[in-house]
Parts: C-alpha cells; sequence; structure tokens
C-alpha cells in the first residue's frame, strides 16, 4: 500500500497517454496533490492538469513520461494510467487499454500505424462499424443546455430538432413553407412516409429498432427515437404528455437524440458531421481535417481488402445518386411496391380490384409508362453497375382501403340514404381479398400468378428502360427478381413469362434482348431447404433476412416489437433482436444451407442479401464467412458495410 496523502510532495493522479477525446499526441490527465486515488475520481476537489505535475515534482514527472512511452510502445495503443507518488517517489498502480471516443479510435489507430507499431491491418481492426455510424450523425452540442422531456430507444443516430406535428399531411405541408418538423406518432406505418421524408427526425411511442418508423428512417438517414413508452401521444388533441404531465403541443419545438435515445425540450444547438460531408463528396476535408484524414485511409484500406460487395437498396434515381457517393457497387433491392405509395396507390388499388380483363389491361396500361420513367432514373444514375429490380410484392392491406373504415363509410351511407352501387362493390371486393395475416397472403410471386399480366407490364417496363438507355450508350445490367418464391414451379412459370417479354421488339437493343439475370428472394425456410431445386432457374439468390426471420421464427416483426420483445430482451432471452442482428443459429443456418446447394447445382450462382442485415456489423461478417458475394443495405448504411466487410476479410486472414 503507497499514500498520497501524506503531505505537499506526495499525489494521486491518472494519465493517457493520448487524448481519449480526439486522438491527439500530448499529456492528458489529471493529478491531485496530497490525496489518494478515490479522491481524483470522486470529484470533491479540483484536480491540476497533468502538465503541472512537471513543476511540482519534475523528477516524478520526467520519470512517468518516460514510462507512458513504454508502456505505449508495449501495449501497442493508447495507455489509461493510474499512479501514486509518495513523498517523492513515483509509484505506478495500474495501466489498461483506455476508452477512447470514436474520433480518437479512427485517429489513434492511424498514428499508431505512422509510428511502426502496427500495420493497416491491424488498425482496420481497432475501429468498428458502429464508431463509424457514431461520426458519420450530427450530434447535440455537448456544452450545451439540455431539459431532458424522456428516453426512448435509439432507433437512428444522430440529432435533429423541430416544431412537433402529429401527421404526415401537416409535416409535408410545413415543411414546404421552410419550418423543420418532428414527426411524432404512436407507430408509424407505409401511409406516413412523404411526412418521414419532410420531417428532420422522427420520435414514437411504441416500437423498437426494427419497427417500421426505424428501420425506414436509417434508410432515409433520418435521425428517430422509438418506444419513448411514457409519452402518450394524442394525435386528435395534437398534444404529447410524459409520465410528469408535462405537455408539449403541435407546433412546440422538440430535440431528439437518435444516438443514445434523448428527448430534450426546446432546441439544443447542431452540430454537422465533417465525416458525412466526406461521404456526400466534399472535396478537401481530408487534407485540412485530421478525422476525415483517418477515416478516410482506413476506408481505402478496407475497400482494397474486402471480398465482400456492397450494393444499395434504393427505389429512385435519386436515392442511387446517394448512394454512388457512399460507395455502392449497384442495387441489391429495388422494391417496385415502393414506387406505388402516396399518389399513386390508386393505380395499384385499381388492378387488384380489378374484376374483367379490361379493367385490369387499363390499369396495367396506366402503370407502364411510370415503370419506364422510375427505371430509366435508376439505370441512369447506376451506369455500369448492376440493378435488382424485385417485381412487385405488396402485402395487400397496404394497397387496398382499409376494412373497418369502409365499413363503417358504407354504413354511413345507407343509413343516409347516400350508398352508390360503386361504394358497395368496393367494400364487396374488399371484403373478398381481405386477409387475416396479409404478410403470409397473397403478395409476392403468387400475386403475379393470380393477377395476369402484372408481372410481364413490370419486366416489360425494366427492359423497355434498359433498351431505350442502351441506346444512349449507358451501359446497364438489370437483375429481375421474383419474390416470395417457395417451389421451383413459380419461379418456372414467371421466367416463361419473362422470356417472352424479353423478346418482344421494343425490349432489343440492335435486335438484340438487354442482357439481363433472372434470380429469386430466399425468404421462406422452404424455398432454403429447395435451393438446389430452384438454382436451375435462378441465376442468383438475395437473401430476404427480414422476412426470412419472420417466417423462421413464426412472429410478425410490426407486433412482436410492440408486445412482448422488451420482455425477452429485458430477461435475456434475446440478447439483441433477430431484426436487427442476424439470428446466425437458426436462419444464418439457412442461408448456409441455400448457399451451398444451390451452388452445388449452379456453380456460379450469385449470392447476396437484401435484409436490413446488410448493414449490421455483425452479420456483416457473418455473410463473409458464409461465401456470400454481396450485401446490400440502405444508402447511409453503406460506409459501415464497407469498412465491417474489410474487417471480415483482415480477421480472417482471406483480404482480396
Amino acid at each position: 500500500m503507497v499514500f498520497g496523502n501524506l503531505g505537499m510532495d506526495s499525489g494521486t493522479g491518472v494519465a493517457f497517454t493520448r487524448d481519449p477525446s480526439s486522438g491527439a499526441r500530448g499529456v492528458y490527465g489529471d493529478y491531485l496533490q496530497n490525496a489518494q486515488g478515490e479522491d481524483v475520481v470522486a470529484g470533491i476537489r479540483n484536480t491540476l492538469a497533468l502538465t503541472e505535475l512537471e513543476r511540482l515534482d519534475k523528477a516524478s514527472y520526467d520519470q512517468l513520461m518516460d514510462i507512458m512511452t513504454t508502456l505505449e510502445n508495449h501495449y501497442r495503443d493508447l495507455c489509461d494510467i493510474e499512479f501514486t507518488i509518495e513523498r517523492g517517489k513515483l509509484w505506478m498502480l495500474q495501466t489498461r487499454v483506455g476508452k477512447r471516443t470514436a474520433a480518437a479510435a479512427f485517429t489513434v489507430a492511424c498514428q499508431l500505424v505512422d509510428e511502426g507499431l502496427i500495420d493497416m491491418d491491424e488498425a482496420l481492426q481497432r475501429v468498428t462499424g458502429a464508431q463509424l455510424a457514431n461520426l458519420m450523425f450530427p450530434r447535440f452540442d455537448r456544452d450545451a443546455e439540455k431539459e431532458l422531456l424522456t428516453t426512448g430507444m435509439n432507433a437512428s443516430p444522430g440529432a435533429a430538432v423541430g416544431a412537433v406535428v402529429f401527421d404526415s399531411p401537416t409535416a409535408v405541408r410545413r415543411a414546404k413553407a421552410g419550418e423543420k418538423v418532428l414527426l411524432v406518432r404512436r407507430e408509424t406505418n407505409p401511409d406516413d412516409l412523404d411526412g418521414m421524408i419532410a420531417a428532420e427526425g422522427v420520435l414514437t411511442s411504441r416500437g423498437g429498432r426494427t419497427s417500421h418508423a426505424a428501420v425506414v428512417a436509417r434508410g432515409m438517414g433520418k435521425t428517430a427515437v422509438c418506444g419513448a413508452e411514457e409519452l402518450e401521444v394524442d394525435v386528435k388533441a395534437r398534444k404529447l404528455t410524459d409520465s410528469r404531465g408535462r405537455e408539449v403541443s403541435e407546433g412546440d419545438v422538440l430535440s431528439i437524440d437518435g444516438t443514445n435515445g434523448e428527448v430534450y425540450l426546446g432546441e439544443v444547438p447542431v452540430v454537422a458531421s465533417p465525416v458525412m460531408a466526406y461521404f456526400e463528396g466534399s472535396t478537401g476535408l481530408a487534407e485540412n481535417d485530421d478525422l476525415v484524414a483517418a477515416v478516410d485511409r482506413i476506408m481505402r484500406h478496407a475497400d482494397a481488402a474486402r471480398r465482400l460487395r456492397v450494393r444499395v437498396n434504393a427505389d429512385t434515381g435519386e436515392d442511387c445518386t446517394t448512394a454512388r457517393t457512399f460507395g455502392a457497387e449497384g442495387v441489391g433491392l429495388c422494391r417496385t411496391e415502393h414506387m406505388f405509395l402516396g399518389e399513386r396507390r390508386e393505380l395499384v388499388e385499381t388492378l387488384v380490384l380489378a374484376e374483367t380483363q379490361d379493367e385490369r389491361e387499363k390499369a396495367l396500361a396506366a402503370l407502364l409508362p411510370l415503370q419506364i420513367e422510375d427505371f430509366t432514373a435508376i439505370y441512369r444514375a447506376m451506369e455500369g453497375l448492376p440493378v435488382t429490380i424485385r417485381l412487385l410484392d405488396p402485402p395487400l392491406h397496404e394497397f387496398l382501403p382499409d376494412l373497418t373504415d369502409l365499413s363503417v363509410e358504407v354504413a354511413v351511407a345507407r343509413e343516409r340514404g347516400e350508398l352508390t352501387e360503386e361504394k358497395e362493390e368496393l367494400l364487396a371486393s374488399v371484403r373478398r381479398l381481405h386477409e387475416e395475416n396479409p404478410m403470409l397472403g397473397l403478395r409476392g410471386v403468387r400475386l403475379g400468378i393470380a393477377v395476369p399480366g402484372l408481372y410481364a407490364m413490370q419486366v416489360r417496363a425494366i427492359t423497355r428502360a434498359a433498351a431505350a438507355v442502351a441506346a444512349e450508350g449507358v451501359a446497364v445490367l438489370p437483375e429481375i427478381m421474383v419474390p416470395l418464391v417457395g417451389t421451383v414451379q413459380e419461379l418456372q412459370a414467371v421466367a416463361a413469362e419473362i422470356a417472352d417479354v424479353v423478346a418482344e421488339p421494343e425490349s432489343l437493343v440492335d435486335g438484340r434482348s438487354v442482357e439481363h439475370q433472372i434470380g429469386t428472394m430466399i425468404e421462406l425456410p422452404r424455398a432454403a431447404l429447395v435451393a438446389a431445386q430452384i438454382a436451375e432457374i435462378a441465376q442468383f439468390f438475395s437473401f430476404g433476412t427480414n422476412d426470412l426471420t419472420q417466417t423462421t421464427w413464426g412472429f410478425s416483426r410490426d407486433d412482436v416489437e410492440s408486445s412482448f420483445f422488451s420482455d425477452y430482451l429485458e430477461t435475456g432471452i434475446f440478447g439483441v433482436s433477430p431484426f436487427e442482428s442476424l439470428d446466425t443459429e437458426g436462419v444464418g443456418e439457412l442461408v448456409e444451407i441455400a448457399s451451398w446447394r444451390g451452388r452445388e447445382v449452379r456453380h456460379d450462382l450469385k449470392l447476396g442479401i437484401c435484409g436490413e442485415h446488410g448493414g449490421d456489423p455483425d452479420s456483416v461478417h457473418f455473410f463473409h464467412r458464409a461465401g456470400l458475394d454481396y450485401v446490400s443495405c440502405s444508402p447511409f448504411r453503406i460506409p459501415v458495410a464497407r469498412l465491417e466487410a474489410g474487417r471480415a476479410a483482415t480477421a480472417s486472414g482471406d483480404a482480396g
């Protein structure tokens, strides 16, 4: 036992070999004369900067500096050191690898490479995708005063400030008027998409990190806090109330921190991210900012090392352009049903409800030019890169009037004597198509077969747009993906239809069909088990791990997030949500089975993954080990996927 409280020639301190906040070289720490170690950490006395020790006891200071250098060279990392001086004699108590901020992690890793202590492979292992994500988002000024309202789940990182609004139309209207808004809902659904796009961020009182609000917000790079259960959201009264009775009305300002899940009253100053500016293409940052220079250097090494390619889940030309700045190497999933949300939704509704061939053909004719326009924009944005387009896969409840609302509307109209035959027929059709579990009903390839001409129209748009763009000299590589296939016969039927459309004169370039591939989305356990049969037709598999997780576990993501998931996480049944990080023992086993059986039949079978897991660090490492060719994720998660793909390759010793 040594004592630092034996007089003014004694003391105790904590030292870091580099700044754990920024990574800057120098002397960092605290010293307290005539004190024991607990006095430093307790904060009951004001400490001196470690540099003051040189003035008070130069011999001990010089000895400490030498030891710090020795320790850092030995451990080849930033060290956290505790020491005591007893009557002028220095005693080292302990050392450990020091904790650091995300910024310091990148900066220190590159410094150690320059000093010859580690190589770039090791530097890549010293940082993580989670740290990179932390650096990409804006944050609140740490020194600003904040009044905490509540804490929810940190669903999508970043900092957002805006006036509270409680519905999407209001969010769109006020945002168009130049106002920054936050969309507050109990939970979001596909109808809220326009409002989420318009808002600075999203706050919900229900749901979790894999709820609709969280998934969509991460895909758009929007800040989101979900599952703030203490908040009572009253949409009709246009207000929210916390557990202490504090009220926030529409138009009042809130600030939400998607990195830690905290919600603050009023406006908190926001600091922009230079790392995000770098990924968005701002020039000169790597030369003038040490942090950006370190990120750039490590990202370049990750890209050179990784075997996994990284694609984007994107549905518009604009999103594709953004994704390319983040390093996307193609489109891994274009969800065509997303092209028909909002104003276009009625077109799909008309198509699904059509009862005659004439009605169906008119609806398809209206959809065709819109689809050609959509695909043309995507091809141009992704020039020379593969584009995987998933044929329409809409859960019908998202594209049909709500049965309950429509029933009430018809009953009221009948009571008033205002019921029209058209409205009555609509209710009959919606009743006929109503499903108790829409996620397992008439969707995917089943809808394509049940609605004649639907997939033919989409393939026609895909190939005609490709032919038009190719004629302009733009390289196009469309990959047509058939969703929810469970048996090879389904894929055979659609593949035959595709072959007929591809041969149509309008789809040809110089008399030849546009180069394309036909594949399927593996999102049912049966599809994984009969992958050998499906591979006889499919040229590629893309694992839809969101639905594959739902169908393997037998639960609906949106339903369980708001019911028993929190109990499962709290009791340790789940360490992490299987929708957030891949269930490698169950769902992962199906991925490996399908990959192996598929490649036994077709050796050049292309394998990818397009679920949200494509941007999750742990999942990316699994996909590397499973031998997949690429992962696909939302635009703003691409840098994280690139980094983790590089880390996976260097960790396993098979860097590219």
